[in-house]
């Protein structure tokens, strides 16, 4: 072996021995993520649009317990179960109806650094917070999804807990139920990843180099599968490689939902307009040969802008002057506390309390809301109906 592929596979071996002792440190004391995320009853309310006073008369009437108290007589707040559990009992469920298509998302660019993984994650635990059943499929090798959820794809993940097992040459297995994997959140599952699914994009390139048939069978084959687990829930959303890949074509083609997430710099627009080229001009490819797509919708989502810089103030004016209504009105801003929670290997969902400052968290956490809200809203507008109104905002109208 030469000195350099030592070396490299020594820098390797640093990085993965780092990574571990990195989870270990956030996962404390049992090495296993776990969800400590205790919600307020004005945030409860908010998020059941209902009134305060409602369920405070639940709970008074027994149909619902009243959360723990600490030492001192505080209210400590309410788990996520309770709050899908207070959904249920105050009619207050998002989830669709079974004549609803359950929305299969792609978050893809084929330009790293767009905080493509940060975005699915954070997307995943807003739509979990609302109340939606989720499905996160990792479909990149890389696994920085898979990493977030508290996996490590080195030491807790093998090639069959992946997709491999299913769309390889010689599958082992017939659907992908084998590879869920519950996560810390109640609504939330996981398809994990590792670097072993890379295996994947060799074996169909390969096959596929004879009349393009195996290809085609595999695009359709996870299509079918994903299709197949989506009943029993309300949104997947798929993590695919940063690439013009065969398995990226298949998450593409698995997928009824585009999002684009893209960076408010030069390299970055230009980087997604030749995404967009590439793709059309694939997909017209695929068309020819019977492969198909139908988007329910297909939206660019502005990430880590920086309003102060007017570097990202100047490129948005020009994604909005170029995408028109495709770009989604309120991107996500750059924020210490998104980086913060991430070096915790952690969501801003998921932080019991601030990193920083309590105003830098509030404003970090109104703005994810509101913009991945924008993507909550096309997920109900295509199954006929809009984001239920507050009951309080029902009164005040009345009044």
């Amino acid at each position: 072996m030469s000195s350099i592929v030592s070396q490299i596979g020594d820098l390797a071996e640093a990085g993965e021995r780092m990574i571990e002792r990195l989870r270990r440190k956030a996962f404390l004391p049992d090495s296993r993520k776990s969800l400590s995320v205790r919600i307020g009853i004005a945030d409860a309310a908010r998020l059941l649009g209902c009134s305060t006073n409602r369920i405070r008369m639940a709970e008074e009437d027994g149909r619902l317990p009243s959360p723990p108290a600490s030492d001192t007589g505080r209210r400590l707040g309410y788990t996520l179960e309770d709050m899908l559990h207070m959904r249920q009992i105050l009619g207050a469920s998002p989830q669709r109806s079974p004549e609803d298509v359950p929305a299969i998302i792609a978050v893809q660019n084929f330009k790293g650094g767009v905080g493509k993984s940060t975005v699915t994650t954070h997307l995943a635990h807003y739509f979990a917070m609302q109340g939606y059943r989720v499905l996160v499929v990792d479909c990149d090798s890389q696994a920085t999804t898979t990493t977030l959820f508290g996996f490590n794809p080195q030491f807790n993940v093998t090639r069959d807990d992946t997709l491999y097992a299913y769309l390889s040459i010689d599958p082992t297995q017939t659907d992908l139920s084998y590879a869920i994997k519950k996560t810390p959140w109640p609504n939330v599952d996981l398809i994990p990843s590792n670097l072993e699914l890379f295996d994947i994009e060799y074996e169909l390139a390969a096959g596929g180099s004879d009349g393009q048939s195996v290809l085609a069978a595999r695009f359709h084959k996870l299509k079918q599968g994903l299709a197949a687990l989506a009943c029993d829930y309300d949104v997947v959303l798929l993590d695919p490689p940063p690439a013009l890949g065969t398995i990226s074509l298949a998450v593409m083609q698995a997928a009824n939902a585009l999002l684009v997430p893209l960076a408010a710099t030069t390299p970055d627009f230009c980087s997604t307009i030749q995404f967009l080229s590439m793709t059309d001009q694939v997909l017209r490819q695929l068309e020819g040969v019977g492969i198909t797509l139908d988007y329910s919708f297909v939206r660019l989502i502005c990430s880590k802008f920086d309003s102060n810089d007017p570097s990202h103030t100047m490129i948005r004016a020009i994604m909005e002057q170029t995408f028109g209504p495709a770009l989604l009105p309120v991107p996500i801003l750059e924020s210490a506390e998104i980086s913060h929670a991430a070096l915790r290997m952690m969501t801003i969902y998921e932080l019991a309390r601030p990193i920083g400052s309590t105003k830098t968290h509030k404003r970090c956490r109104a703005n994810l809301d509101e913009s991945l809200g924008q993507i909550e809203q096309l997920v109900r507008q295509h199954w006929g109906r809009v984001t239920p109104a507050r009951e309080e905002d029902v009164l005040q109208t009345h009044v």
